[in-house]
């Protein structure tokens, strides 16, 4: 559950102690402030925000576990994907590009740079790469690439013989020039 009360006039979030996650609550409102009430008793204080879409969050109101969270930033993802490889590190990045809310590209971030922890950093890279190639940087993309041994497939058969036609040679077949 998440520690936030929904206002619905800006589509904002605002955070309340952890305590209360779960408890109906009533918020009270002004030009410039929110004031959020559990049992006529004021739970919460902020300063309003007209941004829509935002998360306002006071940090006493997280428990020790979510405290992790809040140092959750761009620059935080992009160091803890760097050290797994180059494409991890490209897909990160892609994914934190992407326009949903930051809240929730954090978790598919760190989604994908635990999946290390079952595969190792160089088959997640591999991974990486692949989904790269394909333009395809999801948690369950890469997940799928490593569960079925893709990543390990070192060239794909277009790589191996790229001067190939895909149609064999025939006397009785003719090229764009016939048709000019």
């Amino acid at each position: 559950k998440m520690g936030y009360v929904y206002f619905s006039p800006e589509k904002c979030y605002y955070s309340v102690p952890y305590r209360y996650i779960g408890k109906e609550t009533m918020i009270h409102y002004t030009g410039s402030r929110i004031e959020i009430f559990y049992n006529h008793e004021r739970i919460a204080l902020h300063q309003r925000n007209l941004t829509k879409g935002s998360y306002i969050t006071n940090a006493d109101h997280l428990s020790s576990t979510h405290k992790f969270y809040s140092e959750w930033s761009p620059e935080f993802f992009r160091k803890k994907a760097l050290p797994h490889g180059e494409y991890v590190l490209a897909c990160i990045e892609k994914i934190l590009a992407s326009h949903d809310y930051p809240e929730i590209n954090y978790k598919r971030s760190l989604g994908i740079i635990h999946l290390h922890r079952a595969y190792g950093s160089g088959r997640l890279n591999n991974a990486c790469k692949r989904a790269l190639d394909t333009d395809s940087c999801s948690y369950l993309r890469i997940k799928n690439i490593l569960k079925n041994n893709m990543d390990r497939l070192l060239l794909s058969v277009n790589e191996l013989e790229p001067q190939k036609p895909h149609i064999p040679f025939h006397s009785n077949i003719r090229g764009a020039s016939a048709y000019e």
